[in-house]
């Protein structure tokens, strides 16, 4: 095995982690609906993460290109996983006793939530850098502005716990992930 397939298998991990913390929290509340009331803006965010985690794992084989793999990439890399994983769990506590159903909970935890997002975005504007110019060229100008929309979204997002921005943002995320993901289909790889 090369140094990427060492990193790819260790991201995996953790991407799997995600991907389960995700599930887990879904089939909780097929299992048991009245234990706590769904906020449909949290389920959008949930969505979002899944797919979110399983483009992340498909865009990241562009590193396979990267030749040496020092300390600080190898560290980069696994933390940028490690952050998605704690956006995932952030979406599904392991108790709720404290909070009055998830739209409580989201939107007490939304400085956590954002936050987190927040610098998961940033962690990608260099994770998409270091698979080359030419890749990232290749993502056009929508690329960064979308970069800037979420980020400012976030930024937002995290302070008001106004329900309409909340969703709204939600909405405009998840459609910017599943655009970029159509629409750079070519380049993951």
């Amino acid at each position: 095995m090369n140094t990427y397939e060492y990193v790819a298998v260790l991201t995996s991990i953790i991407i799997g982690l995600s991907i389960t913390q995700l599930l887990y929290g879904l089939a909780q509340i097929v299992q048991h609906p009245g234990r706590e009331s769904v906020y449909w803006t949290h389920i959008i965010w949930v969505a979002y993460m899944f797919f979110t985690v399983v483009w992340w794992w498909g865009w990241q084989i562009a590193l396979s290109s990267v030749e040496v793999w020092s300390l600080g990439l190898y560290l980069y890399v696994t933390c940028y996983a490690v952050i998605l994983y704690f956006i995932c769990a952030l979406l599904f506590p392991g108790d709720m006793g404290d909070y009055d159903g998830y739209r409580d909970y989201f939107l007490s935890m939304r400085q956590w939530f954002f936050g987190l997002l927040a610098a998961a975005y940033v962690l990608d504007l260099g994770d998409t850098l270091l698979k080359g110019s030419d890749y990232f060229r290749g993502l056009g100008i929508s690329y960064p502005l979308i970069v800037i929309v979420v980020l400012m979204g976030c930024a937002i997002a995290a302070f008001t716990r106004n329900e309409q921005f909340q969703r709204g943002f939600a909405i405009v995320a998840l459609g910017t992930q599943v655009y970029q993901a159509v629409a750079y289909n070519a380049t993951i790889g």
